[in-house]
């Protein structure tokens, strides 16, 4: 699969364990930074990784800072990208068998970094369900 990572400086640390982790499963992975735990400001990170998504050159999209909840909203605002803040492994099943979302936010301040493994590993192996869901899908995809 093709995944776009991108943070501030808050998520750096996760960032670089989840690219490795997501290298190791064979998963082509493109890094649109930050580069180090230097302040840095989250949009400049985030929007790239957001047209990507919204493009269709990759498939998928993970986002990352302290809370998580700035980059989600962030990433929202380009249209076709569904991202969810996710804080748990149900969080991540839910929002891609319910809401198939492409992108996945994650706050590194806020979960321990095994978790937000798993939340990864679960996130991108969870199908969409479609069916009655996917009427929603479209409401969202066309504000």
């Amino acid at each position: 699969m093709k995944i776009a990572i991108g943070t501030d400086h808050a998520g750096y640390r996760y960032k670089e364990m989840i690219k490795a982790h997501l290298e190791s499963l064979g998963h082509e992975v493109r890094d649109f930074g930050c580069f180090s735990e230097e302040a840095a400001d989250y949009p400049a990170f985030i929007q790239p990784v957001a047209r990507a998504v919204q493009a269709h050159e990759y498939e998928r999209g993970i986002v990352l800072g302290g809370s998580g909840n700035g980059e989600a909203i962030a990433a929202n605002r380009f249209t076709g990208v569904r991202c969810a803040l996710c804080w748990n492994e149900e969080t991540a099943t839910l929002s891609r068998a319910h809401n198939d979302a492409n992108a996945l936010s994650i706050g590194a301040r806020m979960i321990p970094e095994e978790l937000a493994l798993r939340i990864v590993d679960v996130w991108l192996a969870t199908p969409f369900e479609g069916g009655r869901h996917e009427r929603r899908i479209r409401m969202l995809d066309n504000l």
